[in-house]
């Protein structure tokens, strides 16, 4: 089954606004809405970062039949995972069937700021982020844990309102090492579009294979979801320029290594040419170019497409968007 997602930009939009942003997704034929989790946004300048474990709350209240989560949050620096147990197993007791909870290793511009720790080496990040799956599990499916982990403990922790099935767990991941164990631990494989295409077809989706495999699962045990850039307008100028908030994202990874500042990151994003700034987006003006650049990352095996629009005017896209594109996707995708 293909599933049509909304991304809920919370660095670009406060919490109120991105709310009726994702009632109307719902409403439109979305089938689904993560938010991200960040401390701080990308940009400084009329920037936002809401905080999402509160806002899916409001989400949940708000409608009836989307799947929400995150996209992602990072379960072992700002929160301890047995908070995240806590917090989640909420929400999925309000909202049962609907709740997904996203994760990853994190990035030192939300952690840093916050507990001005020095940000670890991705080895560790990695390792955390393992004990900490396996801890939030633990406390979903025990009645009394006591946990002696490496970087984590409880003593005798009880998660006390819960839904009764397990909430699925997806795991985002940039390389193989992650990509395996979202494969063979996870309900869900996150990932973002717009990257070399090597990289999902030699790195990534190997990797989650090979972690399909060693947990003698098939297949269709994991969600394999990827957040997709689109910029799409009827106004080909209006499409391209909107990608400027977002310019960041065209920074490699050694232009923005260790940036835990939004005003540097800010200052960073706008030195770049516009070219440069909407590299990583499909924009166009024509529905049907858009559902063929979606096309190879649904051949790849994607099946969970969650668009992130760059624009002011999330409502306009929404709109244009369900009108225009998810249409053609489904009949060509099913």
């Amino acid at each position: 089954m293909l599933r049509l997602g909304y991304k809920a930009s919370a660095e670009q939009f406060g919490p109120n606004e991105l709310l009726e942003y994702s009632i109307l997704a719902e409403r439109r034929g979305f089938d689904s809405v993560f938010i991200s989790d960040h401390f701080q946004p990308w940009r400084h300048t009329g920037g936002h970062a809401p905080y999402s474990i509160a806002w899916l709350g409001a989400l949940g209240a708000r409608t009836s039949r989307i799947l929400m989560g995150t996209s992602v949050l990072t379960p072992t620096f700002r929160y301890h995972p047995a908070v995240v147990a806590q917090a989640f197993g909420t929400l999925g007791a309000m909202f049962p069937e609907r709740l997904i909870l996203g994760v990853g290793t994190g990035e030192s511009l939300n952690e840093v700021p916050a507990l001005a720790l020095a940000w670890p080496e991705p080895k560790e990040r990695t390792a955390r982020l393992k004990e900490a799956v396996a801890l939030i599990r633990q406390l979903w499916s025990e009645p009394r844990v006591s946990f002696d982990g490496q970087y984590y403990r409880t003593d005798k922790a009880t998660i006390y309102d819960r839904p009764k099935s397990l909430i699925p767990i997806y795991v985002a991941a940039a390389g193989p090492v992650l990509a395996k164990y979202a494969g063979q631990f996870g309900q869900g494989f996150i990932c973002t579009s717009g990257k070399a295409p090597e990289l999902y077809r030699d790195t990534l989706l190997p990797n989650v294979t090979a972690g399909i495999q060693a947990s003698h699962r098939t297949p269709d045990a994991v969600d394999m979801m990827i957040e997709m850039k689109v910029s799409f307008d009827s106004d080909l100028g209006r499409a391209t320029q909107d990608t400027r908030h977002w310019a960041a994202l065209a920074l490699s990874a050694e232009e923005k290594m260790s940036v835990e500042d939004p005003l540097e990151m800010e200052r960073l994003a706008d030195q770049l040419p516009a070219e440069r700034a909407a590299r990583r987006w499909i924009v166009s003006t024509d529905p049907d170019e858009h559902v063929e650049r979606i096309r190879p990352y649904i051949e790849m095996g994607f099946r969970h497409l969650v668009f992130h629009a760059p624009g002011p005017d999330q409502a306009r896209f929404l709109n244009l968007y369900a009108d225009q594109v998810l249409p053609k996707l489904r009949a060509a995708f099913g």
